[in-house]
């Protein structure tokens, strides 16, 4: 979703059978840079178990999103050195919708940024979750990928307050349904001072994916029960249980994968795969004989399906008094 918003397209599906595949998948662009998403976000989790979330941190999570994929001339990993802008595409400096600051003063800016970070709290974390968010964009300190950084920061950020156990709370998903709203308020904050706008559209982001997260981890488990209550009988083997438990995180899988999650054989896995295949739990998807790939598409259905719609609507209208 975090891609999605900058035009993207690239489903979780695709992203699923990209990481089953490797590089026999014929990935596009568009999967490698959500892939590169991945593989920074899970960089960054790992790096903040020893260090602090940081400038050089933050440049090595955009060294990992940027390599490979599109823009990655760009200077992976680097501040950038010249001007930057926002705006429709082919306009001029002259033309931008938005002008970040020069570098001498992003420089600046990004010291105080650093220094915030680590700054006693004054205001409530979600609240901070938003300041932080609209100053990193604010900067743009990178040539291309601010955006994605920017909202990578907030999985982390969530994590490293203690907010989140892990990442299970997205609010790109959010940004991307009310993709007009999410950059009016950011330049609204820019031109006028709207920072209660934004903070109110920010809290209500967090609050619909909360319980967006809720509901759909409630349904993976309710199917994952259903599953498991089927085949816990005396004839079914503990690889087999397994097998069904390791599909809630590799929903889509192959042969050799599944032996090596198991610790089993090559044709032992086959055998249990295939007791799925019967059951209608997996489904072969390529049509091959060899390098097969086998999707659960009741868990993939309800990872993709529709977020669940906010009681009201998520809008904020300007407002000249709070500005």
């Amino acid at each position: 979703m975090s891609s999605r918003i900058e035009g993207t397209q690239a489903s979780l599906s695709d992203l699923f059978f990209f990481e089953a595949a490797g590089e026999s998948s014929g990935e596009t662009s568009d999967v490698r840079e959500v892939s590169n998403y991945v593989v920074a976000l899970e960089y960054g989790l790992q790096r903040l178990q020893e260090f602090p979330l940081s400038l050089r941190l933050i440049r090595e999570l955009h060294e990992r999103l940027m390599t490979g994929a599109r823009g990655e001339h760009l200077t992976p990993g680097e501040f950038r050195r010249s001007q930057n802008w926002i705006g429709p595409p082919g306009c001029t400096l002259m033309e931008a919708t938005y002008v970040p600051p020069p570098v001498p003063e992003m420089n600046e800016a990004l010291d105080a940024f650093e220094k915030y970070l680590y700054a006693e709290a004054r205001l409530p974390p979600l609240v901070q979750l938003a300041l932080v968010h609209y100053q990193f964009e604010a900067i743009h300190p990178f040539l291309d990928g601010n955006g994605r950084i920017g909202r990578l920061l907030l999985t982390l950020l969530m994590v490293r307050e203690g907010l989140l156990p892990q990442p299970l709370l997205y609010l790109s998903a959010f940004f991307e349904r009310y993709r007009e709203d999410y950059y009016r308020l950011l330049l609204a904050v820019s031109q006028r001072g709207a920072w209660v706008d934004w903070v109110t559209f920010f809290l209500r982001g967090v609050a619909v994916q909360a319980q967006d997260a809720v509901e759909r981890a409630n349904r993976l488990l309710d199917l994952w029960q259903t599953y498991r209550r089927q085949f816990q009988t005396g004839k079914s083997s503990g690889a087999l249980l397994n097998l069904l438990d390791k599909l809630i995180e590799y929903p889509v899988i192959t042969l050799p994968r599944a032996a090596k999650l198991l610790g089993v054989t090559f044709r032992a896995a086959s055998m249990n795969v295939e007791k799925l295949v019967r059951a209608e739990v997996l489904r072969e998807v390529t049509g091959r004989s060899r390098n097969r790939i086998f999707a659960a598409s009741e868990f993939i259905r309800i990872l993709e399906s529709p977020e669940a719609q906010p009681d009201e609507g998520a809008t904020v209208e300007s407002n000249a008094d709070t500005a």
